[in-house]
C-alpha cells in the first residue's frame, strides 16, 4: 500500500518559487505531480519514473518545474519556479502504477494511470 503526504504549498507572488514534497513509502515506478484549478479538471504537469530518473513534463510547466526523486527517503520533489497566477491549484501526488520505464510520456501524466493520490496540497500565487 502506497500512502502519500505532500507538503510545501503556500502563497506567493508571481515570479517567485516553491517546491513541494511528497512522501511516497511504499511507492515504485512512477510518482507523478498533478494539479486541479478550481471548476478545472485534474492536470499531470511532472512525472518521474523512480528506477531511473526518466521524467515527463507537461508543456504549461516545462522549463519552470523540476521533479526529483531521493529513494533514500522516500521523496519525490516538485521545484517550482517562475510561477504564474495560472498555477494556482490544489497539487496532489500521485503513485500506484504497474508501468515501467517503458511508459509513454502522454501516460505518464494521465490520471488514471495512477491507483494512489495524496490528499493535496494549495498553491496560490498572486500577481
Amino acid at each position: 500500500q502506497v500512502q502519500l503526504v505532500e507538503s510545501g504549498g503556500g502563497s506567493v507572488q508571481a515570479g517567485g518559487s516553491l517546491r513541494l514534497s511528497c512522501a511516497a513509502s511504499g511507492y515504485r515506478n512512477w510518482v507523478g505531480w498533478f494539479r486541479q484549478a478550481p471548476g478545472k479538471g485534474r492536470e499531470g504537469i511532472a512525472s518521474v519514473y523512480i528506477y531511473g530518473g526518466r521524467t515527463a513534463y507537461a508543456d504549461s510547466v516545462k522549463g519552470r518545474f523540476a521533479i526529483s526523486r531521493d529513494n533514500a527517503k522516500e521523496m519525490v520533489y516538485l521545484q517550482m519556479n517562475s510561477l504564474k497566477p495560472e498555477d494556482t491549484a490544489m497539487y496532489y501526488c500521485a503513485a500506484g502504477t504497474d508501468w515501467g520505464s517503458s511508459m509513454t510520456d502522454i501516460q505518464a501524466l494521465r490520471e488514471m494511470t495512477y491507483r494512489d493520490w495524496g490528499r493535496g496540497t494549495q498553491v496560490t500565487v498572486s500577481s
